[in-house]
């Protein structure tokens, strides 16, 4: 080999490195994003898990760029996704999925599990899923996977600089509270003392995230709990939302607010943004035309009154358009309807993102 096709060879293999480090370097220096929560987050854990609380048969994914089902309680994207689009990231991988592995790492991750809720004896009914324990405890191992990928330092600053969204509380009432007459949790509380209680536990976890290293936290409130389809099939006449548990909804969110405000006052600066879900669904049910949508009372994919009844499955009723419909399935929304969230959550007011909306503090952390 003469002189110069060494020097070349010499120059390419440096050329190559080059590109190799800056590839890390980049994929270090974009923000990091971790999911915590429930089906409605869920990104494909319940995938890996013996569960009925999973989505991965059609028609769920009919819409999602591979028009295969993911795990993801949706027709396409869900909110996650669509968070993770606008920090220019590719999605969350699940926790539990043998992808998340080298680079993926610095992604961040999605350890949400459908079906949980803030307390352990939500969701009994579906057996084997994530619950929110579990959840930290997989946050604690990923940070140690993050270590031996790019040192302590390294993956310290990652973890605090990352941006967090944790979904939890719906199940607490659905898939507990109001599971079946005279529950359990509704013999033991009034709604007015089991919201409080909700509360206080919600509290242990939020500050439990934070000392594991979370100082950017999105908390999202639960949803028009009553409006839901599955709900409307049930208790529903005339297309009414279920009064009792959109009165859950009313407590559950404004003193979810009142908390977070106490954990920043706490704390002594912003670490948790309260995203007003409850309000930011509510516009779409109450006037779904105004945003495009033909109906926020049928489930696009279903059977029985409002396509409420049961699960989506490859045998139930399916809209041909699902940018038509709020609710893709009896508890889920659409990804029209994930999106429409999701741009107030990027640039609401006030009303819908306190104290400030994540387009703010994508400003204010990018100057810090």
């Amino acid at each position: 080999m003469t002189s110069s096709s060494v020097t070349s060879l010499s120059v390419l293999t440096g050329f190559i490195l080059a590109i190799g480090i800056t590839f890390v370097a980049t994929q270090a220096d974009a923000r990091a994003f971790f999911v915590f929560g429930d089906s409605l987050v869920d990104n494909g854990n319940n995938n890996y898990l013996l569960t009925t609380a999973r989505a991965d048969a059609p028609p769920y994914g009919i819409d999602y760029p591979t028009r295969r089902p993911t795990g993801r309680f949706s027709n396409g994207l869900n909110i996650p996704d669509l968070i993770s689009q606008h920090l220019g990231s590719e999605a969350t991988l699940p926790y539990l999925s043998p992808e998340l592995t080298g680079q993926k790492l610095l992604v961040g991750a999605n350890f949400a599990s459908a079906g949980i809720g803030i307390l352990n004896d939500t969701g009994i009914q579906f057996v084997n899923i994530i619950r929110i324990p579990l959840q930290l405890a997989y946050f604690q191992q990923y940070q140690q996977r993050l270590r031996a990928l790019v040192g302590s330092s390294q993956a310290k600053r990652i973890v605090n600089q990352a941006l967090v969204l944790i979904t939890l509380g719906g199940n607490d009432f659905v898939n507990n509270y109001y599971l079946v007459p005279y529950s359990a949790r509704s013999r033991q509380y009034s709604l007015e003392d089991y919201v409080p209680f909700l509360i206080s536990e919600y509290k242990k976890i939020l500050m439990r995230l934070y000392k594991l290293g979370a100082h950017r936290v999105i908390v999202t409130g639960t949803g028009p709990m009553g409006c839901v389809p599955a709900e409307l099939a049930q208790h529903s006449r005339n297309g009414e939302c279920a009064a009792e548990l959109q009165r859950a909804a009313s407590l559950f969110n404004p003193q979810l607010t009142q908390l977070i405000n106490q954990l920043n006052n706490e704390i002594g600066t912003t670490i948790f943004i309260a995203a007003n879900t409850n309000m930011m669904h509510t516009d779409f049910v109450d006037n779904p035309k105004a945003f495009g949508f033909e109906t926020s009372k049928i489930a696009c994919c279903g059977q029985g009154p409002y396509n409420g009844i049961g699960l989506c499955t490859p045998l139930s009723n399916l809209c041909p358009n699902r940018d038509l419909y709020v609710f893709w399935d009896p508890f889920h929304p659409s990804e029209k309807a994930n999106k429409l969230i999701v741009q107030q959550i990027m640039s609401g007011s006030t009303q819908y993102m306190h104290p400030m909306n994540l387009s703010t503090i994508l400003a204010l952390d990018s100057k810090a």
